[in-house]
């Protein structure tokens, strides 16, 4: 009697498990919303990693050796065009273009007592020629002595900002010795590559055309509240990558971008007949995405696809799903590879309406 007792009270609750189980999973069916990805012309902002350089930098290098005598300005400093930056010691130099200052008087007088016999026919002309060839060459040592001790004084070749200065007072230069680098930072470029269809829709589409303007996004992930411009593409692909490099230029007024800087240029790419998608329909493992497809069974499918684009709550799909593919819109973390499910389907407008896009 106990023992019929037990069992019947294990029917019982079986049977409860087995009722609110489903209850439950009816329940979640409501749950599952169904879509189709949709194919539209529109345009969507991407991501570039860039290098920023100066629209102007050289290494300022000394032209002749001898001992660093003065330093005259501070690493970070901004200097103008024509400011003295440095001097080596120029003594030998000075002594050098006296040497040849003396010697070019000496020959202007040998000239001149060459040119008077040869007026008396005491000597030939050839005596006058062979002096005042003499005379050149003094001279041409004058013009060499000056520039050798020009070179001692080292001047900004433009107004931009000294960089770090490696020598001290007194250290011994050697000719073509780095002694600091010069950065013009009033405009500034950002390099960045651009995959060749992205490059063909940017140079086919007039409007892309058009709008050449971009953004940049600094390595603190704010954007630099300068707009730029796409100014050069160069002229080759890469052909290990299949990339060309695009150059943007930015003003920068308040000086806070650098030479050597690292950020992501945001630049508008549009795409024609575009594979739309909701990015909550997608999931990712192993940094690969998936979405489920649904098939004519009902049942899920795990799909990988390949995304292109990425906008404010929308990817757009390169590969591995079409148009007329069945996704899981609602749902995508309950239910497994092989499920078969019971959905409620909504049309992809209806889905975009509640979604951010940009379409033309």
């Amino acid at each position: 009697m106990k023992k019929n007792i037990i069992f019947t009270g294990l029917v019982a609750l079986l049977c409860l498990v087995s009722c609110t189980t489903k209850k439950e999973e009816k329940e979640e069916a409501g749950k599952f919303t169904v879509t189709n990805p949709v194919s539209i012309d529109t345009s969507f902002t991407k991501e570039y990693v860039s290098q920023i350089r100066s629209v102007r930098n050289i290494e300022i290098r000394a032209q002749e050796k001898g001992f660093l005598q003065n330093i005259y300005v501070d690493e970070g400093q901004f200097v103008k065009a024509g400011q003295l930056l440095f001097r080596i010691m120029p003594k030998m130099y000075e002594a050098e273009l006296l040497k040849a200052q003396a010697e070019a008087k000496a020959a202007t007088i040998e000239l001149q007592n060459a040119k008077t016999l040869a007026d008396k026919n005491i000597v030939s002309k050839s005596e006058q020629f062979i002096a005042q060839a003499k005379l050149e060459q003094a001279k041409a040592e004058v013009a060499l002595a000056k520039i050798h001790l020009s070179f001692t004084e080292i001047r900004a070749p433009f107004a931009g900002t000294i960089d770090r200065i490696p020598k001290k007072l007194g250290s011994l230069i050697d000719e073509g010795e780095l002694l600091t680098s010069l950065s013009d930072n009033s405009t500034m470029f950002a390099y960045f590559n651009v995959s060749e269809p992205e490059y063909l829709e940017y140079q086919n589409n007039i409007k892309g055309r058009g709008n050449s303007t971009v953004s940049l996004l600094l390595a603190n992930n704010k954007p630099l509240k300068y707009k730029g411009k796409v100014e050069v593409i160069e002229s080759e692909f890469d052909s290990e990558t299949g990339n060309i490099s695009f150059r943007a230029s930015f003003p920068n007024p308040d000086k806070l971008l650098k030479n050597g800087e690292t950020g992501k240029v945001l630049m508008t790419v549009p795409v024609k007949s575009a594979l739309i998608i909701p990015q909550k329909a997608t999931y990712e493992i192993q940094d690969k995405m998936y979405v489920f497809v649904v098939d004519r069974n009902n049942v899920v499918r795990s799909r990988e696809i390949t995304l292109t684009g990425e906008m404010p709550d929308l990817y757009v799909v390169e590969s591995g799903i079409t148009a007329n593919d069945r996704i899981l819109l609602e749902g995508v973390q309950k239910v497994k590879e092989g499920d078969k499910i019971k959905f409620e389907y909504q049309k992809p407008k209806e889905v975009l309406n509640h979604l951010k896009l940009k379409a033309e």
